[in-house]
């Protein structure tokens, strides 16, 4: 009923930047808030950054500063610029969202994208 797909992943200098994208698409009725999380191997995914149906942003103290989560609900998708990337940064990156759907009575559930990997390396 509802997918959300990730892109914008890849191979990065350390100092360079990329941009995340992920777009849900179904019946979808309103999406509230988005967020970005990242998983390094053998530790636990962790929340880098949130954007609120107002707007309202907030960041993991490692990359506040340099990451920034931004939202389209005209396309329901959002956005994650990441610039002076760093190797430490390195992680498959997952999107989350809180989204009602049309099932057909509204339901307010929650979905993950597959993940796109960001490696930052010389």
């Amino acid at each position: 009923q509802v997918q959300v797909v990730e892109s914008g992943g890849g191979l990065v200098q350390p100092g360079g930047s990329l941009r995340l994208s992920c777009t849900a698409s179904g019946r979808i009725f309103e999406i509230y808030d988005w967020r970005w999380y990242r998983q390094a191997p053998g530790q636990e995914r962790d929340l880098v950054a949130t954007i609120t149906g107002d707007s309202r942003t907030r960041y993991a103290d490692s990359v506040k500063g340099r990451f920034t989560i931004s939202r389209d609900n005209a396309k329901n998708t959002v956005y994650l610029q990441m610039n002076s990337l760093k190797p430490e940064d390195t992680a498959v990156y997952y999107c989350h969202a809180d989204i009602v759907v049309l099932t057909p009575a509204r339901t307010l559930n929650d979905y993950w994208g597959q993940g796109t990997q960001v490696t930052v390396s010389s």
